[in-house]
């Protein structure tokens, strides 16, 4: 039996756990000697973290290793895990798991390596098609593994192409950066015929963490001893550097719904994943009360289609962490934004995300149930979800 145990279960969030040189077969070969002279990439690919994921990947291969994979498919993290690499082991990974289906990310090549945020708009965008060929191939050996694209929203025509190579490749959703562009707001319309490819794609657009602002590094300088994290380190993911995760996302959404991004596209849905959700429905009323404030004097809000909290009902998903109360989100914004995601493989995740999310959904109705484990992420999902693997009910009221 499956850890599923035979309901239907849709993952918002899984991830690979790539090796540093994932991307080198994918890239364009002019430009690669330009990104491995990158500080970040160097930094994967020397020393001991590199070191100690050369040890755990050789250590997949060990017969003895993997003979023990099914008993522990949620118990083994990050580059232990199985199918979190080697592309032929997903599938059987995914049958253990039982999930209908899983979104895809990386782990490392989240955010782009910062290239974002620099002046080499030309290795900015060949690193985000690298990065689209590797996923799209990748998931290609099964069609319940859905592929995430990056898109950088930095040059207007650049982003448009690699939006399009990405759906050509296959992509199952294109992820955009939380972080605003350097020179203009993620709103501006002459992005817009990216979310018109999109929308025509019936794909959806997600954000996910790792492209969001950091947390000001003089927050760390109290006087005290370093506080340890997930993996022994103090520079991932902290109780201080947790708090300022959604700030961005916040931002850019709410500026989206505002400039009415979100109304010239009303097929298109978002998604934030791995961003939690505690945040969604203070920001859906905050929103609303903005609209409410500022509506006299702004037009573009006046033109508004609905209440942005109805806008974000409408089109928004998000992904609960495990440790954050469901239920209560699901109460406080409604039955049809939260989404189940496991994070598999990494640490965060946890070794048992049904078992903490099954004791917050308790007392909610059937319908809001089903929509957090299956119809919500089957919604957002639209045309990249393959129709076989909707059930019918849920695919009439999706």
């Amino acid at each position: 039996m499956s850890y599923a145990d035979g309901r239907l279960i849709h993952d918002a969030d899984s991830h690979l756990m790539e090796p540093a040189d994932c991307l080198d077969p994918y890239f364009e070969k002019r430009l690669l000697d330009r990104f491995l002279a990158l500080p970040r990439v160097k930094e994967l690919r020397t020393g001991a973290k590199a070191e100690h994921v050369g040890e755990r990947l050789a250590l997949q291969q060990d017969a003895a290793f993997r003979a023990e994979a099914d008993d522990n498919i949620l118990l083994r993290k990050n580059y232990d895990a199985h199918g979190a690499w080697i592309r032929q082991d997903r599938p059987h990974t995914l049958d253990k798991l039982g999930f209908a289906s899983q979104l895809v990310f990386t782990t490392h090549c989240l955010g782009n390596f910062g290239l974002d945020q620099s002046d080499d708009m030309e290795l900015c965008y060949a690193a985000a098609d690298a990065h689209n060929r590797m996923m799209t191939d990748f998931c290609s050996i099964d069609r319940r593994l859905l592929a995430v694209a990056y898109v950088p929203l930095e040059d207007f025509d650049r982003a448009l192409a690699t939006a399009k190579l990405a759906l050509e490749l296959g992509a199952k959703a294109l992820m955009v950066p939380s972080l605003c562009p350097q020179h203009h707001s993620p709103s501006h319309v002459a992005l817009d015929p990216v979310w018109a490819v999109a929308q025509e794609a019936g794909v959806p657009v997600v954000l996910h963490v790792g492209g969001e602002k950091k947390l000001n590094p003089m927050y760390k300088e109290n006087g005290l001893p370093p506080v340890p994290d997930f993996h022994g380190g103090d520079d991932n993911f902290t109780s201080v550097s947790y708090m300022p995760i959604p700030e961005a996302a916040m931002q850019t959404l709410a500026t989206l719904i505002f400039d009415g991004v979100f109304d010239r596209f009303p097929d298109l849905k978002w998604g934030a994943i791995e961003l939690g959700a505690n945040w969604v429905p203070g920001w859906m009323r905050a929103m609303d009360s903005a609209a409410h404030a500022f509506m006299r004097n702004e037009e573009r809000l006046q033109k508004l289609s609905a209440k942005p909290s109805e806008i974000v009902r409408r089109q928004f998903r998000a992904a609960p962490y495990p440790h954050e109360d469901a239920g209560w989100i699901i109460r406080n914004a409604g039955e049809e934004i939260a989404m189940f995601s496991s994070d598999f493989p990494h640490v965060e995740g946890g070794r048992n995300p049904l078992k903490r999310f099954d004791e917050t959904l308790q007392g909610l109705p059937d319908s809001a149930i089903k929509a957090f484990y299956s119809g919500n992420f089957i919604d957002m999902m639209g045309e990249g979800l393959a129709p076989d693997l909707r059930v019918p009910e849920l695919q009439q009221s999706a």
